[in-house]
């Protein structure tokens, strides 16, 4: 059957109705699994820059990202806002006003991204020097970083395809995407790293996630697609639903700045260390690749306890929402321990897959990891009730816990450490567990208070 002749796929109504345990694992799994491939890919590239280049590549792929997220998960924050109204549209079940809000998303994600892609190349330098990255590092750092801008239009369209369709119930196709974005970007980066450094696995990412974003973008304009641009709908920029989209998505945002700005204030606390290179290497490796282990998982789970949630509000069932959730965590806490065991255990031959033989680098990198098998634990719990919250509309609240708990204690920790004793790695480790806990706790009694019943969503009738 032709994309031409086939039928629109219609949405699962299992979110909705019926066992909540398979409903949230059906959500969960493909994105848990394609999460953990990328993270794979991730560690495959920092193994293979740690190889070619050093642990300078390392650091400087590590800071480099933790730049780029400052900034993507801002102009992203209207995925979120999509992701609300998605949900709960397709909840409701009209399919007219999901095709509408994808299709607003789409075009507010290419403008800005042209925008990002400008102002991040001459930001660059600037920016490499906030973050107090040693000299050796930003010499790494600054073409991988400016590569990055200027090709983040796929990454961009990717997190918005993939979003738009697990809001909607079907967490497979990003799975499938994002398989076939990892395999593209390995099978480019085995031949432009050797030949290129560390900018080139830049230049692998950009390749890869651009080709699947053109063919995402073609797959919904099919009319098979559960998401679909049809011929016939208004192709202008409609700004009633742009503003909804910034509406529930910029708290978000300012979420991600606050929590992004709170990891680059950290860097600068590990660039004041005596031995700053290697503790950016332990930071980007222990931290930013084999900690994502857990933190891709439990995003996996964040978004099948917003769709969960979203979904079940807009189809009236409030007590269904919580039960998923809590499933959601539950879920959650299993992987965390499991991983976590793994950083205790094994954690020098976890280290040596990325080339750090270094004993200074293998000492704090094992010392984060031990840390990092608690923090684990935490951040999953918060990531669940953090999804269940935006999912139902309350977009402010997790952003007023992570500005305490990313922001002001982590931070404040360093500080007071750096004043008191004199700062090292040690220190800056428990403040990142500290803060962990503290969204944990936060993000839970912020979802109890149950204030989403009452957020209302809608967009007005189309336009002829």
């Amino acid at each position: 059957m032709t994309d031409v002749a086939a039928k629109p796929r219609k949405f699962d109504r299992s979110i909705i109705d019926g066992p909540i345990g398979p409903a949230v694992w059906r959500l969960a799994w493909p994105t848990m699994l394609q999460n953990v491939i990328a993270g794979l890919q991730g560690i495959i590239d920092h193994a293979m820059v740690g190889h070619f280049v050093g642990f300078t590549g390392n650091a400087a792929i590590g800071v480099s990202w933790q730049i780029i997220l400052v900034i993507i998960v801002f102009i992203s924050s209207l995925f979120t806002g999509m992701g609300v109204l998605v949900a709960r549209f397709a909840g409701a079940n009209e399919p007219e006003k999901v095709n509408r809000v994808v299709y607003q998303a789409f075009l507010t994600a290419a403008a800005l991204s042209v925008i990002l892609a400008a102002v991040g190349y001459v930001a660059a330098p600037p920016l490499l020097q906030l973050i107090n990255a040693a000299p050796e590092v930003q010499r790494e750092a600054l073409p991988f970083l400016r590569a990055m801008f200027v090709g983040i239009f796929g990454l961009m369209m990717f997190f918005m395809l993939a979003g738009a369709f697990r809001a909607v119930g079907d967490p497979r196709t990003p799975l499938r995407l994002g398989v076939a974005m990892t395999v593209l970007t390995v099978a480019f980066n085995v031949v432009l790293i050797p030949a290129f450094g560390t900018v080139g696995a830049a230049y692998g990412t950009i390749c890869s996630t651009t080709l699947v974003a053109i063919y995402g973008i073609y797959r919904i304009t099919r009319p098979s697609s559960l998401i679909h641009f049809e011929r016939g709908m208004s192709k202008r920029p409609d700004f009633a639903i742009i503003r909804s989209l910034f509406r529930f998505g910029l708290p978000t945002g300012v979420q991600g700045i606050a929590m992004n700005i709170g990891g680059v204030f950290l860097l600068r606390f590990i660039g004041s260390l005596e031995h700053s290179a290697a503790a950016q290497a332990a930071y980007a490796v222990g931290y930013t690749e084999l900690f994502s282990l857990i933190t891709w998982t439990s995003v996996g789970l964040m978004g099948a306890a917003a769709t969960i949630a979203g979904q079940n509000l807009g189809a009236g069932n409030p007590e269904r929402a919580v039960a998923g959730v809590r499933v959601a965590s539950h879920v959650g806490l299993g992987v965390a321990a499991f991983v976590g065991a793994l950083f205790v255990l094994i954690p020098n031959y976890l280290l040596a897959v990325f080339g750090m033989t270094d004993p200074l680098v293998l000492s704090l990198g094992k010392d984060l990891l031990a840390f990092l098998s608690v923090s684990g634990l935490f951040i999953t719990v918060a990531l669940s009730y953090t999804g269940g919250l935006q999912g139902t509309g309350d977009t402010r609240g997790p952003l007023y816990i992570s500005i305490v708990s990313q922001v002001f204690i982590p931070l404040g920790l360093c500080v007071f450490f750096q004043a008191a004793y004199g700062l090292n790695a040690h220190h800056i480790w428990m403040a990142i567990v500290i803060g962990h806990a503290t969204r944990a706790a936060l993000s839970v009694a912020r979802f109890r208070q149950q204030k989403w019943r009452n957020i209302a969503v809608d967009i007005e009738p189309a336009r002829p």
